[in-house]
């Protein structure tokens, strides 16, 4: 963006810079699972260090049982699958 803001980290001049500033909280980046229905976020990870940039929203309409998969028990090498590289 031409102001700069994702670069330099802070919303200024974003209506979240206010909604922050009225809370007393700070910016954090990571992912989240949210219920529409309740709002809850049963699942999320936090990013620290630097991160250049990440967003993105994905709707799963349809999904009853939405979820993060762990990294330290067996379930990452049972649901995630990687393709081999195409030569």
């Amino acid at each position: 963006m031409a102001d700069g803001w994702r670069e330099n980290r802070t919303f200024h001049g974003q209506p979240l810079e206010e909604n922050l500033k009225s809370r007393e909280a700070e910016t954090r980046c990571g992912l989240m699972v949210v219920d529409l229905t309740s709002g809850d976020a049963p699942h999320w990870v936090r990013l620290e260090g630097v991160v250049k940039e990440l967003y993105d929203v994905a709707f799963l309409p349809g999904c009853t049982s939405p979820m993060a998969i762990g990294f330290v028990s067996d379930e990452v090498t049972r649901m995630i699958r990687v393709a081999p590289a195409q030569e």
